[in-house]
């Protein structure tokens, strides 16, 4: 039903690629999302094969019409023991396919992926955070935020 396929720094990843993970988020995080050149940095900075820098994208396609229907980015910390070394910055799920289990695919591809701790921020209201906190995602720490 579906395929899943990881976009990594030492691969060679198409602008088209990249386009049409940046399109699927930011049509498909709705209310959480954020601007597109925001989805792009995010990106770069997780294929980027720069010190200081990367992650990986998990695309989740329907094997009928090879059109994505899910999609993460995780970038690295680079922080390891006191900080996780990874966060989850975006996932989203089409919104024809929510509730057929693919969030929990994505998220257990994901986590066997990923070296180390993933962290990730979810917004009190957004019904993904029951999957996460089944998943084993706990809540340690308020987060406070100074903007300048």
């Amino acid at each position: 039903m579906f395929e899943f396929n990881f976009l990594m720094p030492q691969d060679r990843v198409t602008g088209s690629q990249i386009r049409e993970v940046v399109d699927f988020l930011y049509t498909h995080l709705e209310q959480y999302g954020d601007k597109k050149e925001d989805i792009l940095k995010c990106i770069h900075y997780a294929l980027s094969e720069e010190p200081g820098f990367g992650g990986f994208v998990l695309t989740a396609k329907d094997k009928s019409n090879q059109e994505i229907v899910g999609a993460v980015i995780i970038n690295e910390t680079g922080m390891e023991g006191y900080i996780p070394e990874n966060i989850l910055v975006y996932i989203a799920v089409h919104g024809g396919y929510r509730g057929k289990g693919l969030g929990k695919s994505l998220m257990e591809n994901v986590i066997e992926k990923a070296n180390g701790g993933i962290a990730l921020h979810v917004e009190p209201d957004n019904p993904a955070r029951r999957l996460y906190e089944r998943i084993g995602f706990t809540n340690k720490y308020l987060e406070m935020r100074y903007q300048k």
